[in-house]
């Protein structure tokens, strides 16, 4: 098996939610960040959390906690090169799947699925895609190019995450979008009340 570490991106600021971490949103008596955590783990062989400050906030969780090194809220490219700086320092992984705090329904198969895309097609990474939309929080990243967008992020101010994946081969892999999209966040108050609606029909 292939080892993957799989790092949860909580580093942004969640101004729609009007501030505060969106992981800790409560959906159907657990924690977002819970729901998100029991998708996640049969699927890498470890996990981290990226998030900046405070990290006593999420002790209950037994993770590593992991910060941005890039400063001032660099957006998703920051979290994943923590991500991958954290892999290499502490692990033999070649590769980190990254996936957001506030996506508690993403796929059960979603890292072999990015495995198997980047195979298909040869590619250096890969993002989720589903109902015409691309994902590029929920990618497969390779360790070995983390001086790559360190360069990326440190020195040239990039801060999108397609304008550095559009350096490299990267693989789409397209994942169902219905009985509802499994991409979908948790980004507003009223997405809440989505939220609990697809829950109740996955539990159904």
């Amino acid at each position: 098996m292939t080892e993957v570490v799989g790092c949860i991106l909580a580093g942004g600021l969640a101004r729609r939610m009007g501030g505060g971490d969106k992981g800790l949103i409560r959906l159907g008596g657990r924690l977002v960040l819970d729901h998100v955590l029991d998708r996640l783990k049969p699927q890498v062989s470890q996990i981290i959390l990226n998030a900046n400050g405070d990290p006593s906030r999420f002790a209950g969780h037994g993770l590593p906690v992991v910060a941005d090194s890039i400063e001032g809220f660099a957006g998703p490219l920051a979290g994943v090169l923590a991500g991958l700086d954290w892999a290499h320092d502490n692990t033999d992984a070649q590769w980190v799947a990254t996936a957001a705090t506030d996506t508690p329904f993403f796929p059960a198969d979603f890292v072999t699925r990015m495995l198997d895309g980047i195979k298909a097609d040869g590619a250096d990474m890969a993002c989720a895609a589903s109902g015409g939309r691309h994902h590029p929080v929920f990618g497969l990243w390779p360790v070995r190019l983390a001086a790559d967008l360190r360069h990326a992020l440190a020195d040239e101010g990039i801060r999108k995450v397609d304008l550095w994946t559009a350096r490299h081969k990267l693989a789409a892999v397209e994942f169902a979008g219905c009985p509802h999209d499994p991409f979908f966040n948790v980004n507003r108050p009223e997405d809440v009340e989505e939220a609990e609606r697809i829950a109740a029909g996955i539990a159904a």
